[in-house]
């Protein structure tokens, strides 16, 4: 039987019982949406070092600033993501100068990337980059992840590869080629030889694809290596499941359990500063 075609409010179709999950907030006052979204984007941090994303002074993430859209928040550089709470995050103006928040010193090659990319997609309000494991083994091929489960569904025509690794980031034609490389509607990036990268509307779509394409490159690695026969999700499964899991608004709410638990897990520290 084909797949039915999806409903409209697509965050009602996770949940029933006459309620439905809260989704993106919006807000009339830009400095209270900074203040969540720098919250959230603590949040983002503690869940990557739970899961194991830190390697030295590598990995970023960046917010576009609802108050001031030509600038954004990128963290600290140095500082360990579990250790990050919303007032260490360092607000950067287009020349790369910090200009507001804690005004310290940040990581060169992230100003160089996230800049770009921001530059080039307005739509584009966060993006996320660590040097994680699975992600930086499946780079090595340079290839696209394959649609081979529910979740890889989600990759579906917004994933792109950049195939020329041209060292560290200290360049503007090397983030501005990584900003060309992402194209004009694609969410994920596999960065050929570093690692993946990943966009969203919002900092938690963002770092819930982050985690969704690193466990996906390690299940792809573990699938190859058995070396057995593979099959496919079926092209009208997977862009039906492609437009349920793609919705900006579903993206936010998956990520939401691991928000609430860094919340509580830091008994609140996260917001600390605002």
């Amino acid at each position: 039987m084909d797949p039915q075609p999806v409903k409209q409010g697509k965050d009602q179709c996770f949940s029933t019982g006459g309620y439905s999950f809260p989704g993106i907030p919006h807000f009339d006052n830009p400095y209270k949406s900074r203040h969540w979204q720098l919250e959230h984007m603590a949040a983002a941090f503690r869940v990557f070092a739970r899961k194991g994303y830190t390697e030295g002074t590598a990995g970023h993430i960046s917010l576009r600033d609802p108050v001031q859209p030509n600038t954004f928040w990128i963290n600290p550089f140095g500082v360990h993501f579990g250790l990050l709470k919303a007032s260490d995050m360092v607000q950067i103006d287009e020349e790369g100068q910090a200009i507001g928040g804690n005004k310290v010193a940040v990581n060169a090659a992230g100003f160089k990337i996230h800049s770009a990319i921001h530059k080039a997609r307005p739509d584009i309000n966060a993006a996320c980059h660590t040097h994680s494991v699975a992600g930086k083994a499946w780079s090595t091929f340079g290839r696209p992840l394959d649609i081979i489960s529910q979740d890889a569904c989600t990759f579906l025509g917004i994933q792109t590869v950049y195939k020329e690794f041209g060292g560290i980031v200290l360049e503007d034609t090397e983030s501005e080629r990584i900003a060309e490389a992402l194209g004009e509607k694609n969410r994920v990036m596999i960065l050929q030889n570093h690692g993946i990268l990943t966009t969203g509307a919002t900092v938690d779509e963002a770092a819930y694809l982050f985690t969704l394409m690193e466990r996906s490159c390690e299940i792809q690695l573990m699938v190859d290596s058995t070396n057995l026969p593979k099959r496919f999700v079926g092209p009208k499964e997977a862009e039906y499941t492609a437009k349920v899991n793609q919705d900006p608004e579903t993206l936010y709410i998956e990520f939401q359990p691991d928000f609430n638990y860094e919340v509580w897990k830091s008994n609140g520290e996260i917001a600390c500063g605002l």
